[in-house]
């Protein structure tokens, strides 16, 4: 399928600064004494961060975005937890799914939000997963649980062209360096992928 208007993918290193965002060195680590006795570790690590653009309009690439997730229930989620039978549970989970393999838990409307600051612009953050995907991980690391589910920010800039990023979550989760861990973060970056490049096409 031609892809509609010109894009670029833009893959990009980011460092996450131990003063704004909680980092320290590349998986390093270090324990600061806080009154009270009780340590706080801190550690900073690298992230992978991707930008696509095209001149395909805001509203089309997130309707093609989210034709391709499903809907996440947590009535669903938590009768099937419940019901004994864990087989069933995953085949009722893994049925919110969309095409891509993931849903959508949530939205949040940044654009919405910016207008009360005198700002006309159009911005959607999706939270985007699969319980099933993330306890592929979080059962070797619970620590996993911080960036699961996923998110995507889609958002017209200023020159009016439609802009989707992320973080590529094999950098994310690759901070924990857990070996049974990082296959699935891998498959993670190709779900979004495949989710990002079909949605601007």
């Amino acid at each position: 399928m031609a892809i509609r208007g010109r894009w670029k993918p833009l893959v990009y290193t980011v460092v996450l600064s131990g003063v704004v965002l909680g980092g320290v060195l590349v998986y390093g680590r270090f324990g600061v004494q806080r009154s009270g006795g009780n340590p706080m570790n801190e550690s900073r690590f690298m992230v992978d961060h991707v930008r696509l653009e095209t001149n395909k309009p805001f509203e089309e690439v997130a309707k093609a975005l989210e034709r391709q997730l499903g809907t996440f229930d947590p009535d669903v989620r938590k009768a099937a937890a419940e019901s004994g039978d864990t087989e069933a549970a995953k085949a009722r989970i893994e049925a919110m799914a969309g095409p891509s393999g993931l849903m959508l838990f949530g939205t949040q409307d940044h654009g919405a939000l910016l207008r009360l600051a005198g700002q006309q612009r159009k911005a959607i953050q999706y939270v985007v997963g699969n319980p099933l995907v993330a306890l592929q991980m979080t059962q070797h690391d619970i620590r996993a649980g911080l960036y699961a589910p996923l998110r995507v920010l889609l958002y017209e800039d200023e020159r009016g062209r439609t802009c989707l990023e992320y973080d590529k979550p094999s950098s994310l989760f690759g901070q924990f360096q857990n070996e049974r861990i990082s296959p699935t973060a891998a498959m993670l970056d190709k779900k979004l992928e495949d989710l990002v490049t079909t949605a601007i096409r």
